[in-house]
């Protein structure tokens, strides 16, 4: 296997605000043909959207927002106090990434753990430039560990496995180890490149694809799942119809 190691280029775009925040970065995608356009556009949702950052308080919403990063997203995922990030962009995403935070109302000292759903570079780019930054356990599919090269020691996740709160669900097929990320108590999916919306929900892009096969599985697995919000790694977060919308998909594979 060819292990992906992570450059250090720096380049960003500000995030918006919202309860949770996650970055995209304008550079080459290895999981994504998509043009990234010439001005990304930050946009921002979370479980309880809205245009004002979150209160400092002790009594912090469960919640989460996106950082787009243009053409791939990064998610910041919220508890009380606390901020797992899920992916981290391509090389140079961590300014966009701190700006999340900002609007979140939070910062890097809030981040106690950073998931990868998988190995490809526009997911695990980030990570050399947040590794400094953060107090945190970093985590990866056990399968795909070894494709990716990290300063900090990775923990291996499995199905069934939980991390803050978080319910992780083996879905293979875009990598071997891809895993996506859910919330059982909102019904929200971090679904890596195991879904994507560019053009209405799909399932991992097959030029990217490992196994398609275990893909088209994963999909149906997933579609067992009460869902309410779907944020991939490509494309708008779907938080209207998620659950008819990808049981819909699971039946046409």
């Amino acid at each position: 296997m060819t292990a992906y190691r992570i450059s250090r280029r720096r380049l960003f775009v500000s995030a918006g605000a919202g309860v949770l925040g996650l970055a995209v970065v304008n550079t080459v995608s290895a999981c994504s043909t998509s043009s990234p356009p010439s001005r990304p556009v930050p946009t921002a949702g979370g479980s309880q959207p809205s245009a004002e950052p979150l209160p400092t308080s002790t009594a912090l919403p469960t919640g989460w927002n996106r950082v787009n990063l243009s053409y791939v997203s990064a998610y910041l995922l919220l508890r009380g106090k606390e901020v797992a990030i899920v992916d981290t962009g391509t090389p140079g995403s961590e300014s966009a990434i701190e700006d999340g935070l900002k609007a979140a109302g939070s910062g890097w000292s809030a981040v106690k753990h950073v998931i990868l759903t998988h190995y490809h570079d526009d997911h695990i780019g980030g990570l050399s430039g947040i590794e400094p930054q953060v107090k945190a356990t970093f985590y990866a599919g056990s399968v795909d560990l070894g494709n990716i090269i990290s300063d900090k020691p990775l923990k291996p996740l499995n199905e069934g496995d939980e991390v803050f709160g978080l319910r992780i669900v083996d879905t293979p097929g875009h990598t071997r180890g891809h895993i996506s990320i859910f919330e059982p108590g909102t019904g929200t999916l971090v679904a890596g490149d195991a879904l994507r919306t560019q053009n209405g929900l799909e399932s991992s892009d097959p030029q990217y694809t490992t196994d398609q096969k275990l893909a088209t599985a994963s999909v149906k697995k997933l579609a067992g799942l009460d869902i309410k919000a779907i944020l991939p790694g490509h494309g708008e977060p779907l938080t209207a119809g998620a659950k008819e919308a990808l049981q819909k998909l699971a039946a046409s594979l």
